[in-house]
């Protein structure tokens, strides 16, 4: 086992991360900008390193001080957390050039899995149900005009480099793809510095359910069922829970067995998800492989007992899975506190936290680096908690969350969490009617 782990991110997750490690009995290292210096996660570790000024480039993004940060604490391990470096290959290769494990994905399966055509066909040819689209890489306008007549509109644009949203365009007429197919290329190159595209068959009114899977070095691989992420605004999450409302037995069996033969085909080692699309008839289709911890991990653990990170640090230390799948044995549901005004757009509200209390009481799990009196800077993703509320049904789980968000004190900014009082108290949401266009109609 590791003896010291260096946290190459920051705020809630680096906190959590260090929780665990704390219980397994190893050191911890907090990196943090200077912006961060009053976090929690830099008050809580055993060792503090400054690596940079506020800009991620300078900071959180910046290897070779990530690296020298690892060096001069003797760490033997890196945890990257999600975001940030969590799935950079040429991150992943240079902790392994400097003897630093990276507890996280092989900068190959990294490479193999970010490539989302590539990982495409690895998944068809595992039997994985995908969705019908162009074969890798379209090579110019005249093949994309080809293939979208053949596989009938409408069609997703896609940059194989892609992620949040950016080089996608929906397009539903073939007067409207050349423009479409135009836009999306400038705009992957623009934000990935690759323009390479593929297409899918656009699916209607689809639900986003992921299966969390984990894979240890022997190859082998299990499920801990799945979480419903259909709760979407410009293709980031909002709110998720676990079981799936729209699941049903067979499904999951089918879905779990599906995340399993995808995990198993490109031999997946550490804690992973395998997302679908899954239809109005519950008809599923691989969309893509996250080879790092998910945000919304903290609805899995709930349901069936079980510490993802500390999975996660022991297979990186070569330990074998038990190979045992794990379904729900009760309802959880997360809500993203993101420090954002709902009703203008969700426009980004950093600033002083002047007064804050957490919810409390049976079935309450609050994930955050905040307090009364700290400062939200400006410079990063603005989710400041994850407040997850656990029961033995789903009606009873959206009732405590209900309350839990009544309970739930942050002034001095502006917070989700009167979108999620009102996304609690939805007709539709409560009946478990959502997909993924959910936003497009629902009112703040």
């Amino acid at each position: 086992m590791f003896n010291k782990i260096l946290i190459a991110n920051r705020g809630e997750i680096a906190l959590r991360v260090i929780r665990t490690c704390k219980e397994m009995n190893i050191k911890t290292v907090a990196v943090y900008s200077t912006a961060d210096k009053e976090s929690l996660h830099v008050r809580f570790a055993d060792e503090a390193v400054c690596i940079g000024p506020a800009a991620s480039s300078d900071s959180y993004l910046n290897i070779p001080n990530i690296i020298a940060a690892a060096e001069i604490t003797n760490s033997d391990a890196i945890h990257p957390g999600y975001g940030f470096l969590a799935e950079n290959a040429n991150f992943s290769k240079i902790c392994a050039e400097n003897d630093i494990k990276f507890i996280g994905a092989s900068p190959e399966m990294i490479n193999g899995m970010g490539d989302k055509a590539a990982a495409k066909e690895t998944m068809k040819i595992a039997g994985v149900p995908t969705i019908p689209g162009s074969q890798g890489i379209i090579e110019n306008f005249d093949e994309c005009k080809k293939i979208a007549k053949e596989i009938g509109y409408p069609i997703m644009l896609k940059a194989t480099a892609g992620g949040g949203g950016k080089g996608m365009r929906l397009v539903w007429k073939e007067k409207d793809l050349k423009n479409a197919w135009e836009s999306a290329k400038t705009e992957s190159k623009a934000a990935f510095a690759n323009d390479s595209m593929y297409m899918e068959k656009f699916i209607e009114d689809p639900r986003h359910i992921e299966i969390q899977i984990i894979g240890d070095k022997t190859g082998k691989a299990c499920h801990l069922s799945e979480r419903d992420c259909s709760i979407q605004r410009r293709h980031q999450k909002l709110a998720e829970e676990t079981p799936s409302p729209f699941m049903t037995d067979k499904l999951r069996e089918e879905m779990g067995a599906a995340g399993i033969k995808a995990a198993e085909a490109v031999k997946y080692e550490g804690v992973g998800t395998v997302e679908f699309l899954v239809d109005k008839h519950r008809k599923f289709y691989f969309m893509e492989m996250n080879t790092r911890i998910q945000v919304e991990h903290p609805v899995t653990e709930e349901v069936v007992d079980f510490d993802l990170i500390k999975e996660q640090i022991k297979v990186a230390a070569g330990i074998k899975i038990s190979g045992r799948n794990y379904l729900p044995q009760l309802h959880a549901i997360e809500c993203r506190i993101n420090a954002e005004d709902p009703e203008n757009d969700f426009r980004p509200s950093p600033g002083m936290i002047t007064n804050f209390h957490a919810p409390g009481g049976h079935g309450i799990r609050v994930d955050t680096h905040v307090y009364a009196n700290y400062m939200i800077p400006p410079f990063y993703d603005s989710m400041i908690a994850k407040l997850i509320t656990v029961a033995q049904t789903r009606e009873e789980a959206i009732l405590k969350m209900s309350r839990a968000l009544d309970e739930f004190v942050i002034e001095g900014i502006k917070t989700t969490i009167p979108f999620h009082q009102k996304l609690m108290k939805d007709e539709n949401f409560q009946k478990g009617k959502y997909t993924t266009k959910f936003m497009d109609e629902f009112k703040i």
